[in-house]
């Protein structure tokens, strides 16, 4: 044959349309078309905003207050009023934030020997050769001064030199600050979309000087106040404050901010959530606190406190979104796209799964020579225009060229 291998590099394909009057395909293409049709307004353009573009890492500032204040009984100290400055670990926060709910004092401790406590291991001794002099106490509350004493009637332990009596252990039984559970939390949230230059604060923008030293969050009364109730957010972390204040936890404060910024700004509203992350979150195992004094006799003493409490960690999330014409072109291009896949699954159906399959192959495809004409098969020269003028007497316009053709080489 002239031209070899390459000839088949000139041959031109175009579309053929036939109308297949199969009920079951044409079924199968509309529901197809309806999912495209239902999958590209509800999804990608309701819920997903696919018209949108979006900034998803905003700028975010968070500034913490505690307020309340609480009277508790200190051993050995006599009764104490607490407030913001003693509670609240940093007293103005940030992010994160720590509420004293409990504590165990050890009151009137000065420096000098005395007896370690049997709950340290490495304190524990039957004879001063236990006790090497200069010797540090692993865990313990001072530097052994060679000597194994007598603790109390059951347990000898070694001396040290360090702050005396050693630290109390004990625990009440109840929180010693229940009353923390009436404290408020304000917490003062500021994001900033930057690509957008938008910015939203949570706090109601107001000018009445009283708003924020009557409101309390509400859901639906009070949305906007910034303002939380220390027992509302631990109940609403699925907790109860007596349970979580004796030994501590931490609970996460979660503020998510979805803001469509086609429609006006004060509907950009926070969204808060709480969550427990942990139990028995005991501050000091990092840091105990001791306020010192001197007595009349210029001697230094010290009171030392072993807290427990509430941690809140304040994380913040959100996005926002603006209509674009970019991100608009990509999502009516990708579901015109899908429309098309419709056609190509139904073809796929009458090709290989129909029971005709073979007789809409045959029609679907056509191999088409310039000048042929058998039998009632007529094809019109390249550039000429189908019209009753150009169709040969004894033929119609709309006859498809018959099988006798197919196949047949030029």
């Amino acid at each position: 044959m002239a031209g070899g291998p390459c000839r088949g590099l000139l041959h031109y394909k175009t579309a053929k349309f036939a109308l297949t009057r199969n009920w079951r395909v044409g079924l199968l293409h509309r529901l197809l078309q309806l999912g495209v049709l239902g999958y590209l307004l509800g999804w990608v353009l309701l819920v997903r905003k696919g018209y949108q573009d979006t900034d998803r890492a905003p700028r975010s500032a968070v500034v913490t207050k505690l307020k309340g204040a609480a009277a508790a009984e200190v051993r050995g100290a006599g009764r104490r009023l607490w407030d913001a400055a003693d509670y609240a670990r940093p007293p103005q926060g940030g992010n994160v934030l720590f509420l004293v709910t409990n504590f165990i004092a050890t009151a009137g401790q000065a420096q000098g020997t005395c007896p370690e406590s049997p709950s340290v291991p490495a304190g524990m001794c039957t004879e001063d050769a236990d006790c090497p002099m200069g010797e540090p106490v692993v865990h313990g509350n001072g530097i052994k001064t060679g000597k194994c004493v007598m603790f109390n009637t059951t347990h000898s332990t070694c001396e040290i030199y360090g702050w005396c009596p050693v630290e109390n252990s004990t625990l009440s039984r109840k929180p010693l600050l229940a009353e923390a559970e009436n404290f408020t939390l304000f917490i003062r949230n500021t994001v900033h979309f930057t690509k957008f230059n938008f910015s939203r604060c949570n706090a109601l923008q107001t000018n009445d000087p009283y708003y924020f030293k009557s409101c309390t969050y509400d859901p639906s009364l009070s949305p906007s106040c910034p303002i939380f109730r220390v027992r509302d957010m631990v109940e609403a972390a699925g907790e109860t404050f007596g349970d979580l204040a004796l030994l501590g936890g931490s609970i996460g404060v979660h503020i998510e901010w979805d803001c469509d910024l086609d429609r006006p700004a004060a509907q950009c509203q926070p969204q808060y959530s709480f969550s427990l992350q942990d139990r028995r979150y005991n501050f000091s195992v990092s840091h105990r606190t001791a306020s010192y004094y001197w007595d009349s006799q210029r001697l230094l003493y010290r009171t030392l406190l072993k807290l427990y409490g509430i941690r809140f960690d304040i994380s913040v999330h959100g996005q926002a979104g603006k209509f674009s014409i970019i991100p608009a072109a990509v999502s009516f291009g990708t579901g015109i796209a899908f429309f098309g896949a419709a056609t190509v699954v139904c073809d796929l159906v009458l090709l290989y799964l129909d029971a005709k399959a073979d007789f809409y192959w045959k029609e679907k495809f056509e191999e088409i020579h310039n000048g042929s004409k058998r039998g009632r098969c007529w094809l019109l020269s390249a550039g000429a225009r189908t019209s009753p003028s150009a169709v040969p007497s004894g033929h119609s316009a709309w006859e498809k060229p018959c099988s006798e053709t197919r196949g047949t080489q030029a």
